[in-house]
């Protein structure tokens, strides 16, 4: 049987790898793709908490939604950044 404890522990430790990747990386493309990996570690978290403590409630899910919209206007703002930066050295 899964519990909470699983989720939290799953969630922890996408997080510290989307960490240290952070720090680690020197690639652009690189960091942005640990971050992303660091918000779905907080996705699966609010989730997992939603489930098992109020099922009822769905606001879990709701802050899970509004990660996901952050997170593509991150990548799509990062790529930008990156496209410019790209063309602006050639």
């Amino acid at each position: 049987m899964i519990t909470l404890t699983h989720y939290l522990l799953l969630g922890t430790l996408l997080f510290g790898i989307g960490l240290l990747g952070v720090f680690a990386k020197r690639n652009a493309v690189a960091i942005l793709m640990c971050v992303e990996l660091m918000l779905n570690a907080v996705n699966i978290n609010l989730v997992a908490v939603n489930r098992f403590v109020t099922p009822a409630n769905g606001v879990g899910q709701l802050f899970s939604v509004f990660i996901i919209v952050v997170a593509a206007a991150e990548v799509s703002v990062g790529l930008a950044l990156i496209i410019s930066i790209y063309r602006q050295k050639r």
